[in-house]
């Protein structure tokens, strides 16, 4: 190794030490464990490769890389997409194609083969899982990527362990330092103490937060699940071991790391358990960290909370944390709209997105691995004369095609009896009518599904940061209703989304005949005009205006003289608006065609991006 790399290394070390060892020594108050940190992020750094140390290197002269107008991403299941990693490296065409530029690959490493929470319970961060591959072809992968010019997004679950992991095992053979890096308890006495405040994440799932281990005779903090050990954050040691657990997927290659349950990660008695001041002061270690090893590396928060909760995780512009969070409001917002045919509940959480700090960067998306959780603004419903607990029924009653009149096709996830919550799973192209439309044999049923789909995604894609697709989207795949039949998937109905992709469906990407090419051929034109306007740029102005009608949402962004009225029809009527902000020269990107002087038409579920 070469004199340049250790200069590069002590630079980064020395800008950020004071920090990293204040912040840690008011933490932990252990500086023997602080020295093995230093010692060994010297280490990391040091195994780092040439191609992605030269890579770090290139992102630091260029920070803001990941907010440029062409990022365009996909998420999936790499054993559903290809049968695994190899699989994967061999459709990057397809993905090249498509237009991807960030690919979010779900949980890679090894878990129990049964309960695993989709992989998100880890039997071994350093291990990938068996059946979609090795470290090898992880690494080969990424290599491949980055060659394509693909960033490649790996989970690290950062919270809790599965309960067979390494640590977990020494801990039930009666190991004291291991059972020192979980919370455990020898009676309820401190576990009703910590339930009297701390809500559960799933009611419906299991009785309270912590689980009896009848081999230790011990209460364990399980927040989620049972088989997924919460990990205590407050032994110095768990810190460094997971911290270099994500270094090392960041030296297989990994560009961004989504950090699974942020808020979760510190527990404190009397709290609920979220959203504490010890959860930043990790994330502002993690972020330190990496910015000395690999600062390449971004950093995604998966933080499930209110917009007004948002900001404190991306840090502030001298002391960032997170890089990115997912737009779950707006994402949630969106699906009520198209259900109410209603804009107003979407319109004030654009523009309530739209004014946080410009530090602030998301990532947007319609669908994901997960299910639609109705955490919707209680207040925002009941100031539009809504109960919001019969507000949330009805959205998933839709949504899961019981109301009268729904087009819908979906499966509701975690009913609960007593408090009648519950969330919806579904493809997109289910959700908006397709599926139900083909299955009845009505050409126009699909043709609006169509619609619905497309014009769903463009406002998605007109949202400031990275639009983000779920792997099936782009060729309109349907639900597998055939999860039902496997006893081991049949419990969790986000399986009706979790399925392998179409390979032949796929075939007819190019036939606009096919629903695959209407959507394949729509998406491919908006991630082009996307890439090709300065509108689109992270940094834009955005707001909305109103239309004069509460169906039609219209959203304005404005960058470097460039404006764009993105105009959103979530009703199946033709809408004749009136519009005194247009000229009559606004052009739609689209179709060419031009506004009419203070007056749009706009047919059903359309979508026009009118450029000023």
């Amino acid at each position: 190794m070469g004199e340049r790399e250790n200069e590069i290394f002590k630079a980064r070390f020395d800008a950020r030490f004071d920090e990293l060892k204040w912040l840690y020594i008011s933490l932990y108050n252990n500086y023997d464990m602080l020295e093995d940190l230093n010692h060994n992020l010297y280490n990391i750094y040091m195994a780092r490769g040439d191609e992605l140390r030269a890579l770090d290197l290139e992102r630091e002269k260029t920070p803001n890389w990941y907010k440029a107008p062409g990022m365009f991403g996909v998420t999936m299941y790499p054993k559903l997409f290809a049968g695994g990693l190899k699989g994967v490296q061999e459709h990057i065409p397809y993905l090249e194609e498509l237009g991807i530029r960030y690919i979010h690959l779900m949980p890679l490493m090894k878990t129990p083969y049964e309960q695993n929470d989709g992989g998100y319970a880890v039997t071994d961060f350093r291990e990938v899982d068996p059946s979609i591959g090795t470290v090898e072809d992880l690494e080969n992968l990424s290599a491949a990527l980055r060659k394509a010019g693909i960033s490649l997004c790996c989970d690290f679950v950062m919270n809790h362990t599965a309960d067979n992991h390494d640590w977990a095992m020494r801990a039930k053979a009666g190991d004291p330092e291991y059972q020192a890096r979980y919370m455990m308890y020898d009676n309820y006495d401190i576990p009703r103490i910590y339930e009297w405040t701390v809500p559960e994440v799933f009611p419906n799932t299991a009785p309270g937060n912590f689980t009896w281990n009848e081999q230790m005779h011990k209460f364990v903090l399980t927040s989620f699940y049972p088989f997924q050990w919460d990990l205590n954050y407050k032994n110095p040691v768990v810190f460094n071991e997971m911290v270099y657990n994500l270094l090392f997927l960041a030296n297989c290659g990994a560009e961004v790391l989504r950090i699974d349950a942020v808020p979760y990660i510190w527990k404190e008695l009397g709290t609920t358990c979220r959203n504490l001041p010890q959860v930043h002061t990790i994330m502002r270690m993690v972020r330190l960290i990496c910015e000395i090893v690999c600062p390449g590396v971004l950093l995604k928060g998966e933080v499930v909370m209110a917009p007004k909760e948002l900001p404190i995780y991306f840090g502030t512009h001298d002391k960032p944390e997170c890089h990115l969070l997912y737009n779950v409001s707006t994402m949630v917002n969106t699906w009520g709209a198209l259900a109410t045919a209603d804009t107003r509940l979407l319109r004030e959480m654009v523009d309530t997105i739209a004014a946080l700090p410009p530090q602030c960067s998301f990532v947007n998306y319609l669908r994901c691995h997960d299910d639609i959780g109705w955490g919707l603004d209680e207040d925002a419903v009941r100031r539009l004369g809504f109960d919001p607990l019969q507000h949330k029924i009805f959205l998933y009653r839709f949504f899961d095609g019981e109301y009268e009149g729904s087009y819908a096709r979906g499966a509701l996830y975690n009913y609960d009896e007593k408090s009648l919550d519950a969330r919806s799973c579904g493809t997109t192209a289910s959700l908006c009518g397709i599926e139900k439309g083909e299955y009845e044999g009505d050409p126009k049923q699909v043709e609006t599904g169509i619609h619905r789909d497309l014009m769903l995604h463009a406002f998605m894609i007109s949202l400031s940061g990275i639009p983000m697709l779920s792997s099936g989207d782009e060729i309109g795949q349907l639900n597998d209703w055939s999860y039902q039949d496997d006893p081991s998937r049949a419990a969790d109905s986000r399986n009706i989304h979790r399925s392998p992709f179409n390979w032949e469906a796929a075939s007819h990407r190019h036939d606009p005949s096919t629903v695959q090419g209407q959507i394949f051929e729509g998406l491919q034109k908006m991630k082009t005009l996307r890439s090709q306007h300065d509108a689109f740029n992270t940094d834009a102005r955005v707001y909305t205006i109103d239309t004069g009608d509460n169906g039609v949402l219209c959203l304005v962004r404005e960058y470097g003289g460039e404006r764009l009225y993105c105009v959103y029809n979530f009703t199946n009527y033709v809408k004749d608006l009136t519009m005194p902000a247009f000229t009559g020269k606004e052009e739609d990107l689209f179709t060419g065609v031009h506004a009419g002087q203070g007056k749009l038409l706009l047919p059903e579920y359309g979508y026009m991006w009118l450029r000023a």
